[in-house]
């Protein structure tokens, strides 16, 4: 039987695990560091923890972080504000951390801070990961509350600054109290209406009836114009773009309602509407909460790259003694320090050794990536076992990160063609439905003029097109934050309808289904050249080119060559000088003017040399193109190899649609050929030369690692090595179309059903309210089934 897990975190426990007696039963530990958390959760009697919890804790670790930066003063400027609780002056913070997994975690962290005297007050969320902190300085600094949280499992990292985080506590805040309101008020308003309706004799006192409409009009005006002045403010707005919309139709319906029952309440009249006014509101409101909650899963990639930040960096002085400075200080150039666990604070080289550094949140990669001397390094990534010397290379807003951060924002911001066709209809429609509001009004006017205004602001009430304006962007939102937890990032706007479409899927080979490390197998066919002189002149040449086959050459021994004037040619090889004569290096047509025979060659003044150089299969190449064809998708390989080499990978990965030595136009007129077939192509690769075909596919995928070029012509970027991120993000894309296909419909057929109802007389105001947010909640609750999708 496989040994239990931790008793703290429930990781495997390694061959001499950790050991105490806790409460009379002996605990094992996968760590020290879990092992000395459990036993101070129960020395301060905290063990509750263990019984409440859902899910296992975050593990420990035996590396203690240092915290210490945490209390400078250019650290808490930017991230904390003073505050005075109780009478106490004190300073406040939000940090966040990966480690709360449940309600009990956020229980255990605010009992454990409370421990400590200094402390004012705490609140965790274990759904958002924050923990704000309210701490008096003069009594305890902050790093040995920050300490406590690290050594339960909880490591703080940086939220994204004080004032947005501010703004953010106040939002959501004024959104809950907004409901809360309206919910209060919608109770009373229909309890007060449900006296009214039940007196159907009419044997009621006047007087009394008269005192419940005064009373709903009490209760209801502040529903109309505090809770409900988002959609106020919103329909301005759109008037004043002479654009009308949604908003325009809420607040209208909503102010009809209020006012011509207040009409109707100083006059006496037979009917009023406050509880068609009030339920309105607050149905909207809690709709419009729920399709925020859709948009927060894509806004939580933002926050978890949020962590990634470091408040501080090491930097190693001239001398090779360090010091601690903030990380706006940190220039290109300069030699950075990260310690086991820590995160890297900036883009950049690693100077020597090898280290292994976690790449999770840049590229999905579960595993750490090893890295050795002059192997680049990303800011946001972690270093793991090894401490890490780099020299900076990227800052701010230059590092990978920075950018990462920057296409998730954009991914969000994407409105796709049916987003603006939908809000085109949705404006359109409310248009209409002024048009048939009226004739709705003439009729009923001219049949029983005592329902007309009930039937007119039923009708205005339930075909709130809230359902069509939602259809798609809460379906996209949830999508994006989908993409981002598979590690793919949607760069360009359609892209996943596009993707959604595909028929066909092109393959680069070097770099794309080859694992990128092209291995020297044999130099031959030498003439007026060594072996080794032809390796040193081949090294020389590739050294810049940034061609994936460089790495054949990296470990040629002994090579002091340099080559100036290098001059690439797309899809045939590469020319340069070194040591004064012209050398070309590339296919054989290229480099010596004879026939292809699917070899390197190398070709100069001094003679010539053929390479034989093959390349592995990725790790999950295979598994990817049969994901693929399951999804019924026709795969291609397009490669600027020889034909040896391309069929050799097309007949291990099982692909019939083989094409070798083909130029970035040949890849390009592939494309167009299937294109002009009917077919929608996405194509795959990651090089200088697949950029073209990249731009000219239907839908394109750069992979992560590859060329800037290849990312900046891409529709999609997969964020790490994983091929099986294509039939992955294909699924999503698919699902999305089909989500968004659901909405509409849905939404469409709602109306369909419920204006000739409501034209007929045959819904209330007040069902009308409830009918149109519950359109409104299907619609919302289909799209959060995309937050579901996981990579396999």
């Amino acid at each position: 039987m496989p040994a239990p897990g931790c008793f703290h975190c429930g990781e495997a426990l390694p061959d001499l695990p950790a050991r105490l007696l806790l409460d009379g039963e002996r605990r094992e530990f996968c760590c020290s560091g879990c092992a000395t958390a459990a036993q101070w959760i129960r020395d301060a009697r905290l063990d509750d923890y263990y019984r409440l919890r859902s899910q296992p804790a975050s593990r420990v670790g035996t590396d203690s972080p240092d915290l210490a930066a945490w209390d400078r003063e250019e650290l808490l400027a930017g991230h904390a504000r003073d505050v005075v609780i109780d009478g106490t002056p004190g300073r406040e913070i939000t940090v966040l951390s990966d480690g709360m997994h449940c309600a009990a975690c956020a229980w255990l962290v605010d009992r454990a801070l409370q421990r400590d005297a200094g402390v004012l007050e705490t609140s965790a969320n274990a759904v958002t990961g924050r923990i704000r902190i309210a701490w008096d300085p003069r009594r305890t600094p902050l790093s040995r509350l920050l300490a406590r949280l690290a050594a339960l499992g909880y490591r703080p990292y940086l939220a994204a600054g004080e004032e947005r985080e501010r703004e953010r506590r106040r939002e959501r805040n004024r959104a809950l109290l907004r409901i809360g309101l309206a919910g209060l008020g919608a109770m009373q308003a229909m309890m007060f209406a449900e006296a009214l309706y039940l007196d159907t004799s009419g044997s009621m006192p006047l007087p009394t009836r008269d005192f419940f409409r005064w009373l709903t009009f009490l209760v209801s005006t502040p529903v109309v114009f505090y809770a409900g002045w988002p959609f106020l403010a919103g329909a301005w707005r759109e008037l004043r773009l002479r654009r009308p919309g949604m908003d325009t139709l809420v607040a209208g319906s909503t102010l009809l309602a209020y006012f011509a029952s207040v009409v109707g309440t100083v006059r006496g009249s037979e009917h009023v509407w406050y509880d068609a006014a009030v339920m309105f509101v607050f149905l909207l409101l809690v709709a419009r909460q729920l399709e925020q909650r859709a948009r927060g899963i894509a806004s939580a990639q933002v926050d978890a790259l949020a962590r990634a930040r470091p408040a501080f960096a090491t930097r190693e002085r001239a001398d090779g003694s360090r010091e601690s400075v903030p990380l706006t200080a940190l220039a290109v150039g300069d030699i950075a320090c990260v310690a086991v666990g820590e995160p890297v604070p900036a883009d950049g080289v690693l100077l020597d050794g090898e280290a292994r550094f976690e790449e999770a949140l840049l590229t999905g990669e579960s595993s750490p990536v090893p890295k050795r001397g002059g192997d680049p390094v990303f800011a946001g990534t972690a270093c793991r076992e090894h401490a890490a010397r780099l020299r900076v290379t990227g800052v701010g807003a230059d590092t990978r990160l920075a950018q990462l951060v920057r296409l998730v924002e954009q991914a969000q911001a994407h409105r796709p063609a049916l987003a603006r066709s939908s809000e085109r209809i949705a404006s359109r429609f409310v248009a209409g439905l002024a048009v048939a509001a009226v004739l709705v009004y003439a009729g009923w006017r001219l049949h029983d003029p005592s329902r007309a205004f009930e039937v007119t602001l039923a009708l205005l009430v339930i075909s709130c097109p809230c359902a069509l304006s939602l259809a798609v962007p809460a379906a996209l939102a949830a999508a994006h934050g989908a993409l981002a937890r598979l590690g793919v990032l949607a760069v360009q706007p359609e892209a996943l309808e596009r993707l959604a479409n595909a028929t066909d899927v092109v393959f680069d080979k070097t770099g794309t289904l080859g694992d990128g490390r092209p291995r020297l197998q044999s130099v031959d066919q030498l003439d007026g050249l060594d072996a080794e002189q032809a390796l040193r002149i081949a090294a020389a040449l590739e050294r810049d080119s940034g061609h994936p086959l460089a790495q054949a050459f990296t470990d040629t021994p002994g090579n002091g060559l340099a080559a100036s004037g290098l001059r690439a040619i797309a899809g045939q090889g590469i020319e340069g000088m070194v040591e004064g004569g012209l050398w070309r290096l590339g296919q054989a047509a290229f480099a010596t003017g004879a026939p292809d025979d699917g070899g390197l060659w190398l070709a100069g003044p001094g003679g010539r040399a053929r390479f034989t150089v093959a390349e592995g299969e990725r790790q999950d190449a295979r598994s990817a193109i049969a994901a693929l064809r399951a999804q019924g998708l026709v795969v291609h390989l397009s490669s600027g190899d020889g034909d040896a080499a391309v069929r050799r990978f097309a007949t291990g990965l099982g692909i019939a649609h083989a094409h070798a030595r083909q130029s970035p136009a040949d890849k390009l007129a592939y494309a167009r050929g299937l294109q002009a077939d009917g077919r929608v192509v996405a194509m795959v690769g990651d090089g200088l030369n697949d950029a073209p075909v990249l731009a000219g596919a239907d839908v394109s995928l750069a992979i992560g690692d590859g060329a800037a070029l290849a990312q900046r012509a891409a529709d999609l970027v997969l964020g790490g090595r994983s091929l099986l991120r294509v039939p992955d993000a294909i699924a999503v894309a698919r699902r999305t179309r089909t989500i968004m296909r659901q909405n509409l419909g849905w939404a469409t057929a709602y109306n369909l059903l419920a204006l000739p109802l409501a034209a007929a007389g045959l819904v209330t105001p007040w069902l009308a309210a409830l009918g149109m947010a519950l359109s409104s909640l299907v619609v919302t609750a289909n799209s959060l089934r995309l937050a579901r999708m996981r990579a396999r």
